[in-house]
């Protein structure tokens, strides 16, 4: 849990440097079956997504937030700042 909790620092603060929170949470939430879909994007796209960043586990931990509803859920409660850091 905390490789996960440090990505989702990474992602906090990298979002908020641009102003992207908020737009975050609403795409996450509307998103719906879609974040399937974007997911399975992320898979197949894991080669070339590691020339932005090298660490796999970020692309993976990011497909796995897409993929299950409840960490999208927590995701978007941590990025509200409604559970503890």
């Amino acid at each position: 849990m905390q490789e996960v909790q440090s990505c989702w620092q990474k992602w906090a603060n990298f979002l908020k440097e641009r102003n992207l929170e908020e737009i975050t949470i609403t795409l996450l939430e509307a998103a719906g079956p879609l974040k399937v879909l974007a997911a399975q994007f992320v898979y197949a796209g894991m080669p070339l997504l590691e020339t932005f960043s090298p660490s796999k586990r970020v692309w993976f931990e990011l497909a796995n937030l897409l993929e299950d509803n409840q960490r999208s859920q927590s995701f978007i409660a941590y990025l509200r700042g409604e559970v503890d850091e």
